[in-house]
């Protein structure tokens, strides 16, 4: 594929074809004259029904492509039980499975940048939506623990990019409006967490009662969000180009984002609120158990702390994105998780249902940290490499908190400690946050 067939990276830039070389079919857009801001996509002209309908296209895309970067996660959870027992999995790989999705947004994050300069942003998260789809209807038919692994794998590879270019598409396709679709994004993802936890095992009984097919049916959603990026690609019109050429074209000075304080601060508070998230999906339930709370009540408990991300998530990136410094909001949530961590240790069973709350309440640090990254970079260029960085190094960190409150939880004999540890990273969170939510952009600061 030509460079003038892949889209820019630049600030809301689109395709570089200019008018004299548009295709016949309205696959280009003009590109800008020299210091001319370029047009957002709703607003450049369009030549048929597709290109017209496209900026819904995209939003369709982006809503689809969240409800699917969390049900090969959460159906694998609620269905663990009966996995390990149909594949002889041992106790030490079905604990590993909790860390690898960390592991494997890191992994494979980095590599979206490089992505995306390559082929463009829509076509590797189209791509992405294809290797989920795969992934999940191949594991449970893939004969042993190797290949339901592999097969995990290349589902959450296509999760791990998606991940990374959702700010980017957000960022070059709405960048008046950021908060407003990285809210739509985040309760699309948000829903799709709860539902996959909802309902995997009622759909599970309701097909016959075999895991296999309960895991596989997910690979549905994720096929029917193929579809829009697929006609985004098509058209040649989803965003593209390769952002260091982006940088270079415009006059932009490359950014170096390691020597960026921001996205530090960024990437330390996207890892330990995704801790906090792993800790409380992986160990409330228990903590409520050991309290008294029978089983059913304890995973509704749950499913109320993840509810709460579908309406916040939708609410916060707004207000986050019409405020100077979102600092405030960190300090916010990460009081409700004080709270919470505090009811927990004091009387888990008696307010059970206001901890689940102010934990649900604590955990929509996500969008939060979401709406930053496309808020601290002036250019899609560096919202692609702010995002790969601070998911990467912020999924990094959060591998060891689930598996330290565990062995904790083992060795003390109680949650005294764990609790003690969760509530005392919390202190760190909101102080990253705080950096984090100052009216800087990183290219200001390399």
């Amino acid at each position: 594929m030509a460079d003038d067939d892949l889209a820019t990276l630049g600030p809301a830039a689109e395709p570089r074809t200019t008018p004299a070389a548009r295709p016949a079919d309205g696959a280009g857009w003009p590109q800008p004259g020299p210091g001319q801001a370029a047009p957002a996509p709703e607003d450049l002209p369009a030549t048929g029904p597709a290109g017209r309908w496209l900026p819904r296209i995209v939003i369709a895309g982006l809503v689809l492509a969240a409800l699917n970067l969390r049900p090969a996660i959460t159906s694998l959870g609620a269905l663990l039980e009966e996995v390990r027992d149909g594949l002889g999995m041992s106790g030490t790989v079905a604990g590993l499975l909790t860390s690898v999705p960390a592991l494997c947004f890191a992994a494979f994050g980095i590599a979206a940048p490089r992505l995306a300069r390559r082929f463009g942003p829509g076509a590797i998260v189209c791509a992405g939506m294809v290797a989920i789809t795969v992934g999940v209807v191949v594991r449970p038919f893939a004969g042993g623990v190797g290949g339901f692994l592999a097969a995990s794998a290349l589902a959450l590879a296509g999760i791990a990019v998606s991940n990374v270019l959702m700010p980017v598409v957000i960022k070059s396709w709405f960048a008046d409006r950021v908060g407003p679709m990285t809210g739509l994004y985040s309760m699309a993802l948000a829903l799709g967490t709860s539902l996959a936890a909802a309902l995997t095992v009622p759909m599970t009984d309701a097909l016959g009662g075999s895991w296999r097919t309960g895991l596989s049916v997910w690979a549905v959603l994720a096929a029917v969000a193929v579809l829009p990026w697929f006609v985004v690609v098509r058209q040649r019109r989803a965003l593209t180009g390769p952002a260091t050429d982006g940088a270079a074209r415009t006059g932009e000075t490359p950014v170096r984002i390691t020597a960026s304080p921001t996205a530090w601060a960024l990437a330390v508070f996207f890892g330990l609120q995704a801790t906090a998230a792993y800790i409380t999906m992986g160990w409330m339930p228990q903590i409520f158990r050991d309290a008294g709370v029978s089983a059913g009540t304890a995973g509704v408990l749950l499913a109320v702390t993840m509810a709460m991300g579908v309406p916040l998530s939708f609410v916060l990136p707004r207000l986050a994105s019409r405020m100077r410094h979102q600092g405030p909001l960190a300090v916010l949530l990460g009081l409700c998780g004080l709270a919470g961590y505090a009811g927990l240790w004091l009387a888990p069973a008696a307010g059970a249902w206001a901890w689940a709350l102010l934990m649900g309440i604590s955990n929509c640090a996500f969008p939060l940290a979401l709406t930053m990254i496309g808020m601290r970079s002036t250019s899609s260029a560096g919202v692609v490499k702010l995002s790969a960085f601070v998911q990467s190094v912020g999924y990094l960190i959060s591998i060891p908190g689930p598996l330290l409150v565990g062995t904790l939880y083992q060795h003390s004999g109680g949650w005294g400690l764990p609790i003690a540890l969760m509530a005392g990273l919390m202190v760190p969170q909101i102080a990253v946050g705080v950096l984090a939510g100052r009216d800087r952009r990183i290219e200001d600061e390399t």
